[in-house]
């Protein structure tokens, strides 16, 4: 039994050393049987602490400390006789316990640590064996030479820490000092390709996570997780390509590849609940006046700056700023025209200038995969093609129709998926349960302050509908509503006419309730819902591909714009539509709501414009 529960033992260690990629010897058992302090290693890690105990039973305790110190991950081991450590392992059972703590960056040397210094109680107490572990790890905790440095340490560790130098100390032993010089900072954009951390991703397979890049703030990005990191894949995979094709002629650095894959990974993390649904639908409800002032993209780059403040992440602020002016590149708070340099790099997450980027690249394949959608845009042949001409990013013109099946597939999602007449009905469902909400939560305000905005996901309807509080009556009912499927009722639809669409105004509901003849039922207008759809390719009314730069072959130094009459006939003539889609909020009102949507549409127009009348079925529709 002794001799299984050391090979045992001896494999964890050696597991351990393996994981750190330790060039030391760890076979050395005698040293740790009898308490001298086992041979230091170290490897070069960046923004990792973790803190890995390995607890094994049958009379041997074999623990595994590992903590970054200044760039360096000093790994020690140390052994007691007895069970394991607060009974986490059984006689015959084994435990290891990884709790990794990962960031951005590298922490500043003033951050304090975020590793738990407190264990859960005092082991020693309840374990006397512990006791002898505590003091031959303390001979192993590594120091450094300034008071300073040793105040912050001893800060970094707490009490338990502390408790080990007091047990060495009752033992009358001194501890023993590792000590490593300071490693200079390794450049930002710099590397061990060894030290990535592997996701696997269900449309890119596995994705590698820079250790710059780590993600820490998981609840930031919960709500569109999957996509920020498709986002940073394919950013990095552009980057690659053109560093690859044009790398010494652009000056293309590893600082410019991972600003732009973190560009990536962070550009949604300013969503609100339910995305755009809250930018686009609740806010301006709430302030008509707040479509001028707040974006997503902007949150975003707010977050950035309070998560970098908040944490003390180390990054250079001219590189913060380019990561923020390449997030709110393509919105209207941008402020890219200004660039100087490399002002291609700012069209590859976020394009303002033609709306070709790796946003929608990710978003369009991922999107058609969930909802069993076939897609026949290839977003490789683009990012394969692409060439940097002038600061600008241009495609080869045999790839023109590629280019146009990006807009267009965008723009059968809108329609199919997006803006489908279920997910409208729910939408605005949602938005009145928020608003009957908003007076009570408060939820606007967090819009606000970035200190606040982070806590609003999707999580707030749950919180909405297990409240105890009489004020949100309202808002649960609509919520439970939407679980029981007793969603506002379609009534019609109609397409605003080509000829309309320059002048076209959202239609309210007031315009339908003014709009009714009979005086069987009196609509009032929150028995109405109104829902003002736009579908376009990216540039309204416009086509995007006006925008955009072609190149006849890789040995051409001019590029051109395509006039769509000279590739094909078969392109839409119009690039923009408008539907507007009414619902009744009580299936009582269908028929009323119906008629008076039709008189609408011959008072506008002259004539009825939606496809078919209401069904009478629907119109007799009631709740059972």
């Amino acid at each position: 039994m002794w001799l299984a529960t050391a090979w045992v033992a001896t494999l964890a260690v050696w597991a351990a050393g393996w994981s750190a990629r330790s060039d030391a010897s760890w076979w050395g058992r005698s040293d740790v049987m009898s308490g001298r302090r086992p041979r230091m290693s170290w490897c070069d890690v960046r923004g990792l602490r973790p803190f890995a105990l390995c607890s094994l039973g049958c009379g041997w305790t074999v623990r595994a400390a590992l903590q970054l110190e200044s760039e360096r991950w000093y790994v020690g081991a140390a052994a007691s006789e007895g069970g394991g450590l607060g009974g986490r392992a059984g006689r015959d059972g084994a435990a290891f316990l990884l709790l990794p703590n990962l960031c951005l960056f590298n922490p500043s040397p003033s951050s304090p640590s975020p590793i738990p210094t407190t264990p859960p109680h005092d082991a020693s107490e309840t374990h006397p064996p512990v006791a002898a572990a505590a003091r031959t790890h303390a001979r192993l905790e590594p120091s450094r030479t300034s008071a300073s440095s040793t105040g912050r340490k001893a800060g970094e560790m707490g009490e338990y820490c502390a408790a080990a130098a007091a047990a060495a100390a009752a033992d009358g032993d001194e501890p023993a000092v590792a000590v490593r010089p300071r490693a200079a900072r390794r450049p930002y954009g710099e590397y061990d390709r060894f030290s990535t951390k592997q996701v696997f991703d269900n449309l890119h397979g596995n994705i590698s996570l820079d250790p710059v890049l780590r993600i820490w703030c998981i609840q930031v990005l919960s709500t569109r997780f999957e996509h920020s990191l498709g986002v940073y894949q394919l950013a990095g995979e552009a980057m690659q390509n053109l560093q690859m094709n044009q790398g010494k002629e652009l000056g293309i650095d590893r600082v410019d590849v991972q600003t732009v894959k973190l560009a990536g990974l962070l550009h949604d993390i300013g969503h609100g609940p339910f995305s755009h649904l809250f930018e686009h639908e609740f806010l301006p409800r709430v302030d008509p006046g707040s479509t001028s002032k707040w974006s997503h993209e902007h949150m975003s780059a707010l977050l950035l700056d309070n998560i970098v403040d908040k944490h003390a992440i180390d990054i250079e602020p001219d590189y913060l700023k380019i990561v923020k002016e390449m997030i709110i590149a393509s919105s209207k708070f941008s402020t890219t025209e200004g660039a100087k340099e490399k002002r291609f790099l700012y069209d590859i997450v976020a394009n303002g200038r033609n709306g070709i980027d790796v946003d929608k690249f990710d978003y369009i394949d991922r999107d058609s995969r969930a909802c069993g959608l076939g897609s026949n845009f290839q977003h490789w042949r683009l990012l394969q093609g692409m060439r940097v001409m002038g600061d600008e990013i241009c495609y080869p013109a045999k790839d023109y129709l590629s280019v146009h099946k990006l807009f267009t597939t965008r723009a059968d999602l809108h329609r199919t998926v997006y803006t489908h007449a279920k997910v409208k009905a729910v939408e605005l469902m949602l938005v009145d349960a928020l608003l009957e909400a908003n007076d009570y939560l408060g939820i606007a305000l967090h819009a606000e302050d970035p200190e606040e905005f982070w806590k609003l996901d999707d999580t707030i309807v749950k919180s909405i509908e297990t409240a105890p509080n009489d004020e949100l009556k309202k808002a649960k009912e609509i919520i439970q509503r939407i679980r029981r499927r007793q969603l506002y009722k379609f009534c019609n639809q109609y397409s605003v006419p080509k000829d309309k669409l320059e002048h076209f105004k959202d239609i309210t509901a007031q315009d339908i309730v003014c709009s009714q003849k009979s005086s069987k039922v009196l609509l009032k207008e929150e028995d109405v819902a109104v829902s003002n759809v736009k579908i376009d390719l990216t540039r309204g009314r416009d086509n995007p591909l006006e925008s955009v730069k072609f190149f006849k072959d890789s040995g051409c130094e001019e590029k051109f714009t395509i006039n769509e009459d000279r590739v094909s006939h078969l392109l839409p003539a119009c690039n923009q539509d408008r539907i507007v889609r009414v619902y009744a909020k009580k299936p009582e009102l269908v028929g009323a709501v119906s008629e008076a949507f039709e008189n609408l549409q011959v008072r506008m127009y002259g004539e009825k414009t939606q496809v078919h009348d209401t069904p009478t079925k629907k119109r007799r529709m009631r709740f059972d």
